[in-house]
């Protein structure tokens, strides 16, 4: 049997004013220095397609308006919120004092396995995507609660930052009760 494509008045999308009111999932996004505008907004498409919070987009990460970012995000770089930090070791701070558990996504000793991360429903969670080759800056690793890893059993050491967003924010979506299993 082949299934029928859905027509896109079909499925039920919500408009940019229902988005913006709606409950978000409790969840932000920090980009610690990522260059690929293409990255960026490829991750503004995957926190549009699951309700995050916010993205903090820090250092050298690019930010809206931007034709590259737009040319992956189509759109969900105006309705995600975002804002921009300097410092992504700054921001790990700010939102550590406002309540969050703060996970690094990054290789290290002793990280917990993504599959393996319990989220609590009621707590407020960020994770730190890092740049494409150097990862989270060691010094926001140290800062943060712990660091997560998708455990990987290829020759490569690393996940394209957008899919790599893109595991994470489908996991924390399953863990928090956003997508029932």
């Amino acid at each position: 049997m082949i299934n029928r494509k859905k027509l896109v008045t079909e499925m039920g999308r919500i408009g940019r004013e229902a988005f913006i009111e709606s409950e978000k999932l409790p969840l932000v996004v920090v980009l610690d220095n990522v260059r690929s505008l293409h990255n960026v907004g490829s991750v503004f498409r995957t926190s549009d397609a699951f309700r995050i919070e916010r993205i903090i987009l820090c250092g050298i990460t690019a930010t809206p308006p931007h034709a590259e970012i737009h040319k992956t995000a189509l759109g969900a770089e105006d309705v995600v919120s975002w804002q921009y930090s300097e410092s992504a070791l700054d921001a790990v701070g700010q939102l550590k004092a406002q309540g969050y558990k703060v996970y690094s996504i990054e290789l290290c000793e002793g990280s917990i396995p993504l599959h393996s991360f319990d989220a609590v429903r009621g707590e407020k969670y960020a994770v730190v995507l890092g740049n494409e080759v150097k990862g989270v800056q060691q010094a926001v690793v140290d800062s943060s609660c712990a660091a997560i890893e998708i455990p990987q059993f290829g020759t490569k050491h690393s996940l394209n930052v957008s899919v790599t967003a893109g595991m994470v924010i489908w996991e924390f979506a399953k863990k928090l009760g956003l997508v029932k299993s």
